[in-house]
C-alpha cells in the first residue's frame, strides 16, 4: 500500500512569482523539520518539558509540575502544520485498537463522509483514493496489529499525509454541511467554501478551535486539549471537545501553534473514565 501512495505524491508547487530564495528557504526549513523530528515520537516521561524552558522561568515550571501530577508520559508529534491532525488521528488508533466498536462506527462515518464530499462537487476518484487508504489503514486493527506496528504506518510520509488528508477532508465536509452555524467564525467574503478550500483542506495549514470543534462534532470522539501557556495561574486548564459530557477518548496536550499527545496517570485515567 505504500508503494502506491508514493507514486501518486506530487512535488509541492510554489507560485511563479514566489522569489526563488524564499522557495530555497522554505524548502531548506521543511527539511531540516524532517531530519531532526520524527512524525510522532515513542513514549517520553512528561518530566522531558523541563529541559525546554529555563529554570528561571517560573510560570512553565510551575505548570509542567501541575501537569506531571496528571500526566506522566507524552508522544511528540512533528510541527509541520497537520500536528493537530496528526495526533487526532494517532490518539484515535490507541483508542480504537481497545475498542473496534467504537473502530467500525468511525469507520462508517468515514463513508458517510465520502458520500457527502462527492455530492457537494469533489471527484470521487480523488476522494475515494483517500478513502480507501484512510480506511485500509484503520482495517489493521482489525487484522490484530499492534499498536507499534500502527506507529510504524504513522512515520511513513505517505501513509501518514494520506491519513491526514481525510480527516482534513472530514472537517471540510462539516464545516459545509453546517456552514449557516459555522459561517459566523470566520472571517472574509468568500464563504464557507472558500474557507475549507484555502484553510483546511490543504496541508500545512495550521489547525484553530474551529477544526478541532469540528471534527470531534461530526466524529463523536471526544478530545480533552490542555493548554500550555502563559495565561491564567501556576496550573494548566483543559477543555473538552465536543462539549456534550462525554469521556474524552484522547488527550492533547497544546502550546501555542503546536499539538502533542498526552498520556494521563493511572489515577487520572479513572477519574476521566468515571
Amino acid at each position: 500500500m505504500a508503494d502506491k501512495i508514493e507514486d501518486k505524491q506530487d512535488e509541492v508547487v510554489f507560485p511563479e512569482n514566489v522569489d526563488q530564495a524564499i522557495i530555497k528557504q522554505i524548502q531548506d526549513i521543511e527539511r531540516e523539520v524532517a531530519e531532526q523530528n520524527t512524525l510522532i515520537s515513542d513514549l517520553e516521561d512528561i518530566s522531558c518539558l523541563k529541559a525546554e524552558y529555563s529554570n528561571e522561568d517560573e510560570v512553565y515550571q510551575r505548570k509542567i509540575e501541575h501537569l506531571s501530577s496528571q500526566y506522566d508520559k507524552i508522544r511528540r508529534v512533528r510541527g509541520d502544520g497537520n500536528c493537530f491532525f496528526r495526533s487526532f488521528g494517532f490518539g484515535c488508533v490507541e483508542y480504537f485498537a481497545n475498542n473496534l466498536d467504537a473502530l467500525d462506527r468511525f469507520i462508517s462515518f468515514a463513508e458517510r463522509t465520502k458520500d457527502e464530499l462527492i455530492q457537494l462537487g469533489y471527484q470521487s476518484y480523488t476522494v475515494e483514493d483517500f478513502y480507501e487508504t484512510f480506511v485500509d489503514t484503520l482495517e489493521m486493527l482489525k487484522k490484530g496489529s499492534t499498536v507499534e506496528e500502527m506507529l510504524k504506518v504513522f512515520r511513513d510520509q505517505a501513509l501518514s499525509d494520506y491519513f491526514v488528508v481525510y480527516l482534513r477532508l472530514m472537517v471540510s465536509n462539516y464545516l459545509q454541511q453546517n456552514a449557516e452555524f459555522f459561517s459566523a467564525f470566520i472571517e472574509g467574503e468568500g464563504g464557507m467554501k472558500d474557507f475549507c478550500a484555502h484553510e483546511v483542506e490543504p496541508m500545512a495549514k495550521e489547525s484553530d478551535h474551529i477544526h478541532i470543534t469540528a471534527l470531534t462534532n461530526a466524529s463523536g470522539i471526544c478530545v480533552r486539549v490542555v493548554y500550555m501557556d502563559r495565561g491564567g495561574s501556576a496550573i494548566v486548564n483543559d477543555h473538552d471537545f465536543p462539549e456534550d459530557g462525554s469521556a474524552p477518548k484522547m488527550c492533547l496536550l497544546y502550546s501555542p501553534g503546536h499539538y502533542n499527545i498526552l498520556y494521563p496517570t493511572n489515577d487520572n485515567k479513572q477519574e476521566e473514565n468515571s
